[in-house]
């Protein structure tokens, strides 16, 4: 994608919070193309520690105690190159999008020391500004003093249609996928879980700009953005 014109030299955080299959991840990386900015896609380091803790075996026991995931992100290094994520050195850009990550990952996001650690690594990637930062609590506990906050949000069943043309991409010869009704009550359930677990919940920050892409583009929701991310940049606040 063509890098437009910067017509401000303000480096900012923008921070694009919302439930599953919203827009985030894809808005915010052609954003960050835009701005030619860092794109950081914090769910995709949620979901490779939940693929490490399925990896090993280790769900049944993170639920009967929960405080032994220290051992699991003691060691843990996630890094990205473009849009590939690496664990511990290897490519888990694939894997982590499995739909038995998806089912997963709001369990694991949820343990206050998976979000502790996570958080640290999200604000050190951070820390020089020019980034677009996606996630669920990137606003309002990650970079709460970001000059630009978004708050993405759609319909359930149009959500569901997305993660189900997704998993489609990814299995061209229908396999064995859910259907629309199953991933629809799958997003749901996480949507409870992310707003009722008792570390960083899932919220809009007062300060957020909501927008519902349910009937938007995404070209039309990166332009909403973009266009944000630009006024404050002149505007220098």
């Amino acid at each position: 994608m063509r890098v437009k014109k910067q017509i401000g030299k303000k480096r900012i955080i923008i921070a694009i919070d919302g439930p599953a299959a919203s827009g985030k991840s894809t808005t915010a990386r052609r954003v960050a193309q835009q701005l030619g900015y860092i794109y950081i896609d914090t769910g995709a380091m949620y979901r490779s520690v939940t693929l490490k803790a399925l990896q090993q075996g280790l769900l049944d026991d993170l639920r009967r105690s929960p405080e032994s995931v220290s051992d699991l992100i003691k060691d843990i290094a996630i890094r990205f190159d473009g849009d590939r994520v690496f664990l511990n050195g290897s490519d888990v850009s694939s894997e982590i999008r499995d739909n038995r990550v998806s089912r997963e990952v709001s369990f694991i996001s949820s343990l206050k020391p998976v979000r502790d650690r996570l958080r640290e690594m999200q604000q050190e990637l951070g820390r020089e500004r020019g980034v677009v930062m996606d996630g669920r609590d990137i606003g309002t506990v990650v970079f709460p003093d970001a000059e630009l906050k978004i708050f993405l949000v759609a319909e359930p069943r149009e959500r569901a249609k997305r993660r189900y043309a997704e998993l489609i991409a990814k299995c061209p010869d229908g396999g064995e996928l859910p259907d629309l009704d199953e991933l629809e009550d799958e997003i749901r359930k996480r949507d409870r879980e992310d707003a009722e677990r008792e570390h960083a919940p899932l919220k809009k920050h007062v300060e957020a700009h909501e927008i519902d892409t349910s009937d938007l583009t995404i070209e039309r929701q990166v332009d909403i953005v973009y266009n944000l991310a630009l006024d404050i940049q002149k505007d220098g606040r």
